[in-house]
């Protein structure tokens, strides 16, 4: 009797859960059975691996066969197993030391002719293994430097199995030929899932600044007020809804808001790495993302895309593509009640809990949501003799589509004016460029930033608000006009936090120690849209 064991990893969402691949040898009628939960992808694997390890040289056992894949509870799919599969068979065979193999993590799919082919979710299983005690992978060639990613972790990247066989045997290595110069490498095909980001408007990448052609926030006509919304949105991480008639620049200013998010941590990048990779969106030959995530859905999408859904396990939907980045809901009232207020739950908690029959995953979804709403179907409501004819009842309908609890979670709601002639030809003069605005958005993050360290929050949008009222308080006298507010109906409480949450953040930009009247009165102003007479705070005045 031979027996053999190596490990590999089952991804549940973008969550790792290490298992053992158990290969036993033993006299009989030659048959292969695979057990422990496997998925139809799974239970194929049976065919691969028999045709990659006769391809690349080796004996196949004349035996039966049984390779169980613990723990048995776990649901698993996909087919990143057939490498440990294979070794785990050759090793019960006695063609591998059973020893050389047992702490080994293998993580890809076998092709036919022995060549190791790419999968999805290499940095989450990487992860999962490093966590677990594991310091020795192998992956397939193409996503090494993904693997390498993780610190502590001894990756080796194999072409083929039968190089991975030298390795583990001692043999010299063989060369394994490349594709030819300018033909298509179909191996790139394991990492990208066709139409995977269609419906999500995703983006990644330095979207701005100006310096590279991109769209720069100087090309924006106009629109003091929605700048300066844009603008503490970023600082604090604030949710910000910007309404006005078509053709203001609403879409124009949230596609500029990425390139003045500062850039993400190390650890930020790895979250959204994960995602991206176990959705099958990471751009080959970029292991790492490092700048913030944009995500634009079209308003028919379905709840299930915003949220996560699919056959089986729930994959990534766009709130978690989103995650450390943008979701940008254009014509926000036309997306159906049912897709908006699932954004409740995310808005809060910066996660996402879905529960389907396959079974339930946790997903990150802690994002910076921007919409963008007409005053009506038509849009011209709000304009002065522009021929509005939607009903009273109709226009009421239209707008009470984004929910009154959505809305209470949205910091800053800024009405967008139509662009005037001056502005659109210049005369006003440009408004500040991307760059400048950046700067001051990453000196607002580090104030803020020093001011929490020690506490699990890294924004003024994270902290509580009982911790504002009480840890760290604003100037005595500050919020009376919030306080006001709140007696009058015109504030919830938690509105009232949230009006300090961006109050504070208003002080970091200017580059005042706490808040004072002048800046909880610009918070409200921000958040209720009525005029206060709130002096302009940005741009260096203090």
């Amino acid at each position: 009797m031979g027996f053999a064991r190596t490990c590999s990893v089952a991804l549940v969402g973008v969550e790792g859960v290490v298992v053992e691949v158990q290969a036993d040898l033993e006299p009989g009628v030659a048959a292969f059975t695979l057990v422990g939960l496997p998925d139809k992808s799974l239970v194929e694997s049976r065919d691969r691996v028999r045709a990659a390890v006769v391809n690349s040289g080796a004996d196949w056992p004349q035996k039966k066969l049984t390779v169980g894949l613990s723990p048995a509870f776990v649901p698993k799919s996909g087919s990143g197993f057939d490498l440990a599969v294979a070794v785990a068979v050759l090793g019960a065979a006695e063609r591998i030391d059973p020893r050389e193999i047992a702490d080994l993590v293998m993580i890809g799919e076998l092709g036919l002719d022995g060549r190791v082919r790419p999968v999805r979710g290499i940095l989450p299983a990487v992860l999962a293994a490093a966590e677990a005690g594991y310091r020795q992978v192998v992956v397939p060639e193409l996503t090494a430097a993904e693997a390498g990613l993780v610190p502590g972790v001894s990756v080796l990247g194999v072409r083929s199995l039968r190089q991975l066989i030298a390795v583990l045997t001692g043999a010299e290595v063989p060369e394994e030929a490349g594709d030819e110069e300018g033909r298509p490498d179909a191996m790139l095909a394991g990492l990208m899932v066709p139409g995977a980001g269609v419906g999500t408007g995703l983006a990644i990448g330095d979207r701005g600044g100006g310096g590279d052609g991109g769209p720069d926030l100087a090309d924006v006509a106009g629109q003091h007020a929605a700048r300066t919304a844009l603008e503490v949105a970023a600082a604090g991480g604030h949710h910000l809804l910007l309404h006005g008639p078509p053709g203001a620049g609403k879409t124009m200013l949230a596609e500029r808001m990425p390139a003045v998010l500062p850039p993400l941590t190390r650890q930020e990048s790895l979250e959204v790495t994960a995602v991206h990779s176990v959705a099958g969106i990471l751009p080959p030959g970029e292991p790492l993302v490092r700048t913030a995530p944009y995500c634009a859905p079209h308003h028919s999408a379905t709840m299930q895309s915003l949220v996560g859904g699919g056959n089986g396990l729930p994959r990534p939907g766009a709130v978690s593509l989103a995650h450390r980045g943008i979701l940008f809901l254009d014509e926000a009232p036309e997306f159906s009640g049912r897709a908006l207020d699932s954004l409740r739950q995310p808005l809060e908690s910066g996660h996402v809990v879905v529960a389907r029959s396959g079974g339930v995953v946790r997903l990150p979804a802690r994002f910076l949501m921007v919409l963008a709403a007409n005053p009506c179907p038509c849009g011209r409501h709000t304009l002065n003799g522009s021929g509005c004819e939607c009903p009273p009842s109709v226009i009421r309908k239209y707008q009470a589509r984004l929910s009154g609890p959505l809305l209470d979670r949205v910091d800053l709601r800024v009405g967008v004016e139509p662009v005037q002639r001056a502005d659109l030809l210049g005369q006003g003069g440009r408004g500040e460029p991307t760059a400048v605005v950046a700067e001051r958005v990453r000196e607002a993050r580090a104030r803020a930033a020093a001011r929490l360290e020690g506490t699990p929050w890294n924004t003024n949008s994270d902290v509580p608000g009982y911790e504002l009222r009480t840890r760290w308080q604003p100037v005595a006298g500050a919020l009376g006009a919030a306080e006001r507010d709140m007696e009058r109906g015109l504030l919830t409480a938690r509105g009232l936090d949230r009006v300090l949450r961006v109050a504070w953040t208003v002080a970091d930009l200017a580059g005042s120690d706490r808040p004072d009247a002048r800046h909880v009165d610009l918070a409200l102003e921000l958040r209720t849209g009525i005029a206060r007479g709130a002096p302009a705070l940005m741009g260096g005045a203090g």
